[in-house]
């Protein structure tokens, strides 16, 4: 579908929501135009302009005949002759249109709105409805910087002009104010389909009904009409504070939930075509949303169109790679491969009436884990705990791992080494995700993920279940007599991936995350795996895998310098070896070009976005909050590693108290290591990154503290050493003074 407005922009005008409706009904039957018509004692003509939508206003009598003939009943044949049959009678009031840029109508003629205070207020209002929006939220929409004093008034000057311009234009009505005063604020008083918005939601109810869901025909029907009221993103020419409302993220997500159940049906019908135009203009506005692209993709296929499909895939890569460095997901990449190897959907298309009322179809045995590195090396105590997974004693055995620690500390690498070493432990698959916890991009949530998982265990996306708790059932029900290995990457917290463990004893789970997860071990019993950095001898090893162990051999000192240089960390020795390797140079020459300032930033690979030591570290210090920033920063002015309560008290201006919370905070974020009560340590590198964030001021102001600090400390030291010489002499002189009295 176009984003262009129609010609009247009247939603319910471009559904013309009976005619096709009665015409996949009609289909459905396996009726010819002439044979319906007959059967229900009407005119092939009469039927043929109701279905192309010319007859706007059948009479009752008709659609119940041809109901009759086509053998409906129950809530399809309420459906039917409640759905829009044209154009409503002219009640004379406008129409308010916020699928796009705000318009606002009577019939054909289009009312100006030119007021940006009246634009907001009727968007917000739309935004809203059925509810009221609070006289707060008028307020902040109104005035983003602030309102004046006066605003509760203009408030009132703003509605009442909204009123007028929502009026009826007939002079002799008088009907009810089209904005009412609530206990709270201001309420839209018009129904559901004077608004674009209502409309499109009473599509995409009437579409989700379990008897449409089931008649694949009917779901494209009312889908088509949902999207049809759709010309842009919502109020796509009001300020950024009104399209940034809860309201309208939630519209623009319901539409593309929509598009995709709208595509995913098209490919089942071999009506991709009819899809694609939807697609192609959401793309546009959602421009990084995979599973558009993987539908736009195999819906091009489909139609013939493989060129083009190559194309859009080609482009999203190169966005991603050029906004975000990071490579397309499993599902594009799926569709890629599927277009390559000309699988395209209509060869795997079942037959309807052996497919109908099953949620499983026949599908692949899912194999999602991402490839891992030749190179790996150590972490066998680990590894021995993971494998409590696949014990042979159910009683003994472990279902859930959380493998924990810094970033670049190699924790995905571990997690997909062993489940890459124990498929053979997983006879019905693996699950793979990247969480997004730690990322760029917003962190999935549970029930998008729940959804992708799904559909990889055959769930059809037209059977998916909207509501979380229900998807997260269903996947439950799917896993609970298989062997299924699932692995949760890069998760934010334990609420993100409780939904996600499956109940069944023969699945395993394995999560990680740069954050401690303590909830799950504590409440889901999760066997905690803590990764620290590399020891020297296994640092080397994993430098010689890289670089080839003859040169590591010619260079040992070098070889430790190198690894030291990089804190053992895996990330950064596996960039400064790859660095090696492309330069052709000697170990000892690249150890020199990496020591002294502004280490972090020459632990990068050139042209590879994802491949910086600054980039992992700032995924973890951008989560912090704002005082746990300022800590880290402060933290690396300390001249060693090691840090005491009291040193942190000083460099913050705060008390020991105080900055031992958020001590702890950082520990838990794995930017700091506690090592005894009170005493926590950085890493090399984390400690060179966080040196490189404090600014000169602040770094200025904190040393001083610090010395200050340390002074003072340095002199009462000193002081009390004398007082306690002091009291020392003083009684060795009574000892003599009392023992040559006593002689005498």
């Amino acid at each position: 579908m176009s984003d262009t407005p129609s010609a009247t922009g009247d939603p319910r005008e471009e559904q013309g929501a009976v005619g096709p409706r009665i015409q996949a009904l009609r289909r459905r039957a396996g009726l010819s135009q002439e044979a319906a018509a007959s059967r229900a004692g009407i005119s092939t003509r009469a039927l043929r302009d109701i279905e192309r939508g010319r007859a706007r206003r059948p009479r009752p009598r008709t659609l119940r005949s041809l109901a009759a003939t086509l053998g409906l009943g129950g809530e399809e044949l309420a459906d039917l002759l409640a759905a829009p049959t044209g154009p409503p009678r002219d009640t004379g009031r406008p129409r308010l249109l916020v699928l796009g840029p705000l318009a606002l109508q009577r019939g054909r003629t289009s009312l100006p709105v030119t007021s940006p205070m009246l634009r907001r207020l009727l968007g917000l209002l739309a935004l809203k409805h059925p509810e009221s929006a609070t006289q707060q939220e008028i307020t902040d929409i109104l005035w983003p910087s602030g309102p004046p004093h006066s605003h509760p008034s203009l408030i009132h000057t703003y509605v009442s002009q909204a009123r007028r311009l929502l009026a009826t234009g007939d002079p002799r009505s008088a009907p009810p104010q089209a904005i009412a005063r609530t206990p709270t604020g201001y309420r839209l008083e018009v129904s559901r389909n004077q608004i674009d918005l209502g409309h499109f939601d009473e599509g995409l109810t009437q579409a989700q009904r379990p008897h449409r869901v089931q008649d694949r025909e009917a779901l494209f029907t009312s889908l088509t009409g949902a999207l049809r009221c759709w010309r842009g993103p919502v109020l796509a020419d009001a300020d950024p504070v009104l399209r940034r409302h809860p309201a309208a993220v939630a519209a623009d997500e319901r539409r593309v939930r929509a598009a995709l159940l709208h595509a995913d049906t098209a490919l089942l019908l071999g009506r991709s075509g009819e899809a694609v135009p939807v697609l192609a203009a959401l793309v546009n506005t959602e421009p990084l949303h995979e599973g558009l692209h993987a539908r736009l993709i195999l819906g091009l296929a489909d139609s013939g169109e493989q060129a083009a499909a190559l194309d859009v895939f080609g482009r999203l890569r190169d966005r991603l790679d050029e906004e975000l460095g990071i490579e397309p997901g499993p599902e594009v990449s799926e569709a890629h491969l599927r277009v390559l190897r000309g699988q395209l959907p209509r060869t795997q298309r079942l037959d309807d009436s052996a497919s109908a009322g099953r949620t499983a179809i026949a599908h692949p045995i899912p194999g999602q884990l991402p490839a891992v590195a030749d190179a790996y090396v150590g972490r066998r105590s680990q590894t021995r705990v993971l494998d409590t997974l696949v014990l042979s004693d159910p009683a003994r055995r472990s279902r859930l791992a959380v493998v924990v620690g810094a970033p670049g500390i190699g924790k995905t690498a571990l997690a997909t080494h062993w489940a890459h070493a124990r498929r053979e432990h997983f006879a019905h698959g693996q699950l793979f995700i990247d969480l997004r916890g730690y990322s760029r991009l917003p962190a999935l949530r549970p029930g998008d993920v729940l959804a992708q998982f799904l559909r990889a265990l055959g769930v059809r996306s037209h059977d998916l279940p909207e509501d979380e708790d229900e998807a997260a059932a269903l996947y439950r029900t799917l896993l609970a007599d298989r062997r299924l290995l699932v692995v949760l990457d890069n998760a934010r917290d334990a609420e993100q991936v409780r939904p996600l463990i499956p109940g069944a004893r023969g699945c395993a789970v394995v999560i990680t995350s740069r954050g401690e997860l303590s909830g799950l071990v504590s409440g889901d019993g999760a066997r905690r795996i803590a990764l620290d950095a590399l020891g020297p001898d296994e640092a080397c090893r994993l430098l010689s895998s890289i670089v080839g162990a003859c040169n590591v051999a010619a260079e040992k000192e070098a070889a430790r310098r190198l690894v030291a240089l990089c804190g053992g960390l895996p990330l950064a020795i596996r960039i400064a070896a790859a660095n090696l390797v492309a330069g052709n140079a000697r170990i000892a020459d690249h150890c020199a070009e990496l020591e002294g300032e502004g280490l972090i930033g020459r632990l990068h690979i050139e042209g590879d976005r994802s491949s910086a030591v600054r980039a992992a570290f700032d995924l973890s210090y951008r989560a912090l909050p704002a005082g746990a920033r300022r800590m880290f920063r402060l933290l690396g002015l300390l001249p060693g590693h090691e840090v005491t309560l009291e040193d942190a008290a000083a460099l913050a201006d705060s008390t020991p108290a105080a900055v031992a919370r958020v001590l702890v905070g950082l520990a838990d974020a794995h930017l700091v290591r506690q090592r005894a009560f009170g005493r926590f340590e950085l890493d090399v590198l984390l400690h060179a990154y966080a040196r490189e964030l404090a600014s000169g001021e602040e770094a200025h102001a904190a040393r001083r503290r610090l010395d200050h600090a340390r002074a003072r400390e340095l002199i009462r030291s000193v002081d009390g050493q004398e007082r306690r010489q002091e009291r020392g002499e003083g009684n060795c002189s009574g000892s003599s003074v009392s023992s040559a009295g006593s002689r005498g």
